[in-house]
């Protein structure tokens, strides 16, 4: 903070830093800042920074502090806050207090997909198939609509736009050969997919078949297809989230190509560059 230069901050700067320690994993960096509201600057801290706060921790693995500070708050939690615990819940596979925070959110806006999402992928990497059915079955009950994942890249002002084992696309055939030969060069350094990640009781091969073409590998593969020399970054952008398959794919594709990967989800920007993502896998 700039106190020296007689800068003072204000509510929204705070919520600007603890992003930025969010996003860079500086935990003790967040504490201090946030301490610092209330304790230096005589600033009452709001729920976005207590979600900021709750970001910054779960992500580091202290999901039990983070459920701590939230108890603790002189507001009552709102749907920004549990969203934030669910999706540190999802990532680090907290179960117990994933589904607290998503039954809060059923309650809190029951329409929304995410919550059910987040809560059955969290169920199925489990392997708990029946509250996968029954989430499934309360998501229809509820008339909950599930949005399609999708991703999308512009060449030449024409924008191309890749699901799931899309077919559709007039290069399919050339694209499916590219990701293909893509995903043997990065198994030969390293990359193995998380099969674990598949949302169906299925076996092996067919998770294997499933997670291999989600829409971003597609969209990197007809990008490294129709420039393949250039010198450019790749530029993708995705509506939904990342997955920790896709985001592990797209770091060991920047080392086999040399290429900067560019990756816009609906979390922040990934920069790839040879191996590694600027998220530092905080996302």
């Amino acid at each position: 903070m700039l106190v020296e230069e007689e800068f003072k901050p204000d509510h929204i700067t705070f919520v600007s830093v603890l992003s930025a320690c969010n996003h860079a994993g500086l935990v003790e960096e967040g504490k201090r800042y946030f301490g610092s509201m209330s304790g230096i600057h005589g600033l009452s801290p709001t729920l976005d920074h207590y979600a900021c706060m709750v970001n910054l921790l779960g992500r580091s693995g202290s999901i039990d502090e983070a459920v701590e500070l939230i108890s603790s708050m002189p507001h009552k939690p709102d749907s920004l806050i549990w969203s934030s615990l669910l999706n540190v819940c999802a990532t680090k596979r907290n179960i117990k207090y994933g589904e607290m925070a998503a039954r809060k959110l059923f309650a809190l806006d029951p329409l929304n997909a995410g919550p059910y999402i987040l809560l059955s992928n969290m169920y199925a990497s489990d392997g708990r198939w029946k509250d996968v059915a029954a989430l499934r079955s309360l998501m229809k009950t509820n008339n909950v609509k599930k949005f399609a994942a999708y991703s999308w890249v512009d060449i030449n002002n024409e924008v191309h736009k890749f699901v799931a084992n899309d077919r559709i696309h007039v290069d399919s055939i050339a694209i499916y050969k590219e990701l293909d030969d893509l995903i043997k060069k990065v198994q030969e350094v390293g990359y193995k997919p998380s099969t674990n990640l598949v949302l169906h009781d299925v076996g092996e091969q067919e998770k294997l078949e499933s997670i291999s073409y989600h829409s971003e590998k597609l969209a990197l593969a007809f990008m490294l297809m129709k420039r393949p020399h250039e010198s450019m970054p790749v530029r993708i952008l995705k509506n939904l989230r990342v997955c920790g398959d896709c985001h592990a794919f797209m770091k060991f594709s920047s080392k086999v190509t040399g290429r900067t990967i560019v990756l816009r989800d609906s979390n922040r920007f990934h920069h790839f560059v040879g191996g590694k993502c600027s998220c530092n896998d905080h996302w």
